[in-house]
């Protein structure tokens, strides 16, 4: 089992199968605490 995480607030995001346990780390996260890559 995976397990995606916000590289920004730490929060789960999201979770894989996978054969080992991993974390994965994305800044693509719906908590509304930072802006993610927004243009300007």
């Amino acid at each position: 089992m995976g397990t995606i995480v916000c590289q920004d607030c730490n929060s789960i995001i999201d979770f894989f199968e996978d054969e080992k346990v991993s974390v994965l780390y994305s800044s693509n996260c719906n908590c509304g605490k930072h802006d993610h890559n927004e243009e300007k």
